[in-house]
């Protein structure tokens, strides 16, 4: 690999068992050949949707957080669900979390089984699921569709279902301190959330769990295996009512996904002083009607896997798409890498190869103070011709991170099925010389298109 360095993603990722995802690097000397590349075939768009891009405002909210606050009080209280002898609680989280942040308002139970078994990955539903799955699924379309489409437990997920909303933004709060996943919790419902939990260890000679008082602590620096999800907190729950007794009061309310036999019917307390809670969380911060966008052009089903860029923290990428009938540029999608990730968004119209990407127009700049996947909302939406060839453009910089460009890769194991045929996606050091990185590296670039129709 001439001049990219390319990294296997392990930041708050957690498989149910084991941790299936290690770093990687390659390194080379930069390959300073523009690349005069013909598009002949531009990736033809492969479902609908819609965008918005917002910096997190959760973290600044007024008012004092109160010393006890739980969603379930509060009208946000999922479906308690149970995942029997599966290891779908990732996935059984994740859709009870999108539950919650849609309450008090609208109530959809999502399904389950069809994040766990339709998702565009090859990794059996008893391996578990991690947030890079999860956030594939959604920021691609790929669902949630509702429970009673696709009933959870029967092993059995149908083809042709169709998302009922559209996730076009998901926050990563690996790393936040508890103030702001209080925040978290109270705007959005529930924060997604992992620890270290089997049924062994809540048995009572383990001695980590009190089932007289449903409250768990394990002061054990254990690999995470379970996601849960937070609720809220008291900070006024005595340390003595957990089985050892930790240096501090307080606790997470959390939910389980062992069924309302568990705790007190599926909610438990979880110590601050646990070694894993909150340590990886995510949230879902824009959940947006279906008729948001008319059509979503992607080349990764599956997602940030991977990342590539230059060393340096700072990189440009690009895909290239050919559009359809009536269509106007609404939003683009793509993924912060780390903390505190800047870009710059260009569109360059018509290009016959990757010479003209410097025929660039600015459409959006900003800031996202937390890793996740965001959705950047154009001031005006932008005409394109009917089978006329764009490509979308990105200029990023994430401090700390030297490879700020989140890709997919061909011959993963648990993405056998991604293909980069027909696919045009590129890096730049410097936004001159392009890398075609289907050919070069075996990768798709993760960045999305969302347009509207006329009517």
């Amino acid at each position: 690999m001439c001049g990219v360095w390319c990294a296997a993603v392990v930041g708050g990722i957690v498989y149910m068992g084991n941790d299936r995802i290690t770093e990687t690097s390659a390194v080379g000397e930069k390959d300073s050949i523009v690349l005069n590349v013909l598009f002949p075939e531009a990736v033809l768009p492969s479902s609908v949707s819609e965008t918005d891009e917002l910096l997190p405002d959760f973290f600044n909210l007024p008012g004092v957080i109160p010393s006890r606050y739980s969603s379930a009080e509060h009208g946000r209280k999922p479906t308690v669900k149970s995942q029997g002898s599966y290891g779908t609680c990732w996935a059984l989280a994740a859709t009870s979390a999108l539950e919650s942040a849609l309450l008090p308002e609208e109530r959809i139970v999502f399904s389950a089984d069809h994040l766990a078994l339709h998702n565009a990955f090859t990794v059996p539903v008893n391996d578990g699921g991690d947030a890079r799955m999860t956030m594939a699924y959604l920021s691609g379309w790929q669902g949630p569709v509702a429970e009673t489409e696709d009933p959870y437990g029967d092993g059995y997920s149908p083809d042709g279902l169709s998302p009922v909303v559209h996730v076009q933004e998901i926050q990563l709060l690996d790393g936040a301190d508890r103030q702001e996943i209080k925040r978290a919790v109270q705007k959005y419902g529930a924060v997604q959330t992992s620890l270290y939990l089997t049924r062994e260890t809540v048995l009572p000679d383990a001695g980590y769990y009190n089932e007289w008082t449903a409250a768990y602590y394990n002061p054990q620096e254990e690999t995470q295996n379970h996601e849960i999800l937070i609720l809220g907190w008291d900070d006024s729950f005595s340390r003595f009512l957990f089985a050892q007794v930790p240096d501090v009061d307080g606790a997470f309310i959390c939910q389980n996904s062992w069924g309302e036999e568990f705790g007190d019917q599926g909610i438990f307390y979880v110590s601050y002083a646990d070694a894993a809670i909150a340590g990886t969380a995510m949230v879902y911060t824009k959940i947006e009607p279906t008729d948001n966008y008319d059509r979503i052009y992607q080349t990764d089903d599956c997602g940030w896997r991977g990342r590539q860029g230059y060393d340096d923290g700072e990189c440009w990428f690009a895909n290239v798409y050919r559009a359809g009938d009536g269509e106007q540029l609404a939003a683009a999608g793509f993924y912060a890498v780390g903390e505190h990730t800047s870009y710059e968004l260009y569109l360059v119209e018509a290009p016959s190869g990757t010479a003209d990407f410097s025929n660039r127009r600015l459409l959006k700049s900003g800031t996202f103070l937390r890793s996740g996947y965001y959705t950047v909302e154009l001031s005006e939406e932008i005409p394109l011709k009917n089978g006329e060839q764009f490509a979308l453009l990105v200029k990023i910089s994430t401090p700390g991170v030297k490879n700020p460009v989140a890709v997919e890769y061909r011959g993963d194991t648990d993405t056998k099925n991604v293909t980069t045929d027909g696919k045009y996606g590129f890096i730049s050091h410097d936004g001159v010389d392009w890398d075609h990185t289907e050919k070069k590296y075996g990768s798709n670039v993760c960045l999305k298109a969302y347009t509207r129709t006329s009517e």
